[in-house]
């Protein structure tokens, strides 16, 4: 019934406990989940994932926050993105928020390696994985200037850990992208990111854990897994007021429809 559209099950606080996760993954009704890479060191475990589980697809990106790791060059995404079970490139964006002593023109190697994820996308035909994070201006921009705009030839994706205003919502949805809400929705201090969940189209929404990260109420401070990803779906329900099937239902389809070649 529910899909988890954003997970990192390769990272130390989960690896070990594969077995047991996917079991709770069974009995939540979590169907399939998205392993995202987050640099080319990991990659190769990453896919391992998609390949050794017929639930499981994978992703290929650099985080932008992540420093001191290989930089991707074009051919490495978009050899690594035509490999079975690739199927998107990211997670990729902006991230300002640690800039700390840095400037804005100091960030320049973030949105040059953001340019090369967005490129090889298009190349691959596609979805982006977007981390926007205290920097969503220059992301849009960005994207625009890559010709992400919702016309013929964009790749598309999905704007991942949704936290932004709903203006920003907007203009990522006219540029034809989905908005995808984590645990962060279901936060006692996150009522206006609940408004904005209420507002969007259900035929563009995913939800996702963003695992091991931001569990959900009522686990918020633990180690957060895909299995817990219904707790979203039944806070998307509640700001909606509809059923959490039919949350889970919507989600699902618009993964499909996101994700190309991603069994149901």
């Amino acid at each position: 019934m529910f899909t988890d559209s954003h997970c990192h099950l390769t990272f130390p606080e989960l690896v070990d406990t594969l077995p047991q996760i996917r079991q709770a993954m069974v009995q939540a009704q979590v169907d399939r989940a998205l392993c995202i890479c987050t640099t080319l060191e990991e990659f190769d475990d990453v896919h391992g994932l998609a390949t050794t589980f017929d639930n499981f697809w994978a992703s290929v990106g650099v985080h932008p926050d992540n420093e001191g790791v290989t930089e991707p060059t074009l051919d490495d995404l978009l050899t690594r993105g035509r490999l079975p079970r690739v199927v998107a490139v990211g997670e990729t964006g902006l991230d300002y928020y640690r800039i700390g002593q840095r400037t804005h023109a100091d960030m320049h190697w973030q949105r040059e390696r953001f340019r090369t994820h967005i490129r090889a996308a298009r190349q691959l035909q596609k979805p982006l994985v977007i981390h926007t994070r205290s920097a969503s201006a220059d992301t849009l921009a960005i994207l625009r200037e890559e010709g992400e705009d919702g016309s013929v030839g964009a790749a598309g994706g999905v704007f991942h850990c949704f936290t932004e205003s709903q203006d920003v919502a907007k203009q990522a949805l006219d540029m034809g992208f989905y908005i995808s809400f984590s645990g962060i929705l279901t936060f006692k201090t996150a009522q206006d990111l609940r408004d904005v969940a209420s507002w969007i189209p259900l035929d563009r929404l995913l939800i996702e854990t963003d695992s091991p990260y931001l569990a959900p109420m009522p686990y918020r401070g633990k180690t957060n897994n895909p299995s817990y990803v219904p707790y979203v779906a039944k806070q998307l329900a509640a700001v909606r007021s509809c059923s959490v099937e039919e949350i889970g239902e919507a989600t699902s389809q618009n993964f499909s429809m996101l994700f190309k070649g991603v069994a149901k």
